[in-house]
């Protein structure tokens, strides 16, 4: 019985190809437009991956791109008198944003949250005066440089111990936790504690519960022009300046990426508007080496 009603579901089958072989035109053209159909939307989904697996085709996609920051360290990124964010780096965001054609949103951070927000997808772009160096382009892609600074070691005026680098074998310093001032203190010997922003590092120098702090030359500049009255001084710089540019996460959905704002970043430099920008916010054009 089994075996006759497996020979009788076999001859159904075959009776139905060759119906189906011997349909009508209209039944094929439905077979046509079909696979058609079919093609199309593989090709759409294609596309679709394709885009989702390029950062610079989602952000266009998007009309969007998510900038980190602190907001807090001034004249880089920091909040006006109407509680706006201004600064040399929101402003170089917004600029390479407007040559992308994407509206940029700002999310605020502590800095050692920036890069991890980074690793983790929450931030395209992270643009907070970020050195470039080996250790970190080990892990992340630069772009271009877009600024060029040197560090400081800032003590009290009436410290006469600390007048150069070495000095800082077996002192205290404050900085910000994971950055390059951070890890350039300890190289020399230094014991850190960590802090969130500028103006609480140096209120810590010149209450005498740190010894010295490290920060970029123009940040304290700036900050003396704010407050002429603080008691501070810069005892020693660097010798080479740090290329200030922006990372991004490694792998090819970003390189297409690192190259548009590489475009964007020589355009704004050669059309004026990046040397506008840092004389507006540091009174000298840091952008050029």
């Amino acid at each position: 019985m089994k075996k006759k009603i497996l020979a009788l579901l076999m001859a159904c089958a075959m009776t139905m190809g060759v119906l189906a072989g011997c349909s009508s035109g209209s039944s094929s053209a439905d077979t046509s437009e079909a696979e058609t159909t079919e093609t199309e939307s593989s090709e759409t989904e294609s596309t679709e991956a394709e885009a989702a697996d390029d950062q610079l085709a989602a952000i266009l996609e998007a009309g969007e791109i998510i900038v980190a920051l602190e907001g807090n360290w001034a004249p880089w990124s920091y909040h006006d008198e109407d509680d706006n964010l201004v600064g040399f780096d929101a402003d170089v965001a917004r600029a390479i944003a407007a040559e992308l054609g994407v509206e940029v949103t700002f999310v605020e951070g502590d800095w050692d949250s920036l890069l991890a927000g980074l690793d983790a997808g929450r931030y395209d772009l992270v643009v907070n005066g970020v050195e470039y160096t080996e250790e970190r382009a080990e892990k992340y892609d630069f772009t271009d440089p877009y600024a060029y600074i040197r560090t400081a070691l800032i003590v009290r005026s009436d410290n006469e111990d600390i007048t150069s680098f070495e000095d800082l074998d077996g002192k205290t310093t404050a900085n910000s936790i994971a950055s390059t001032y951070m890890d350039l203190a300890e190289s020399y010997g230094a014991e850190v504690t960590g802090v969130d922003s500028l103006d609480e590092t140096l209120e810590l120098v010149l209450s005498g519960r740190v010894d010295a702090t490290l920060n970029a030359e123009v940040s304290f500049y700036d900050y003396m022009d704010v407050h002429p009255e603080a008691e501070l001084k810069v005892v020693a710089l660097t010798e080479e300046a740090s290329n200030v540019a922006i990372p991004t996460r490694k792998g090819d959905d970003s390189a297409s990426l690192r190259e548009a704002i590489n475009e964007a970043i020589a355009t704004i430099s050669e059309n004026g508007t990046l040397a506008e920008i840092s004389i507006q916010y540091f009174g000298s054009d840091i952008t050029q080496e």
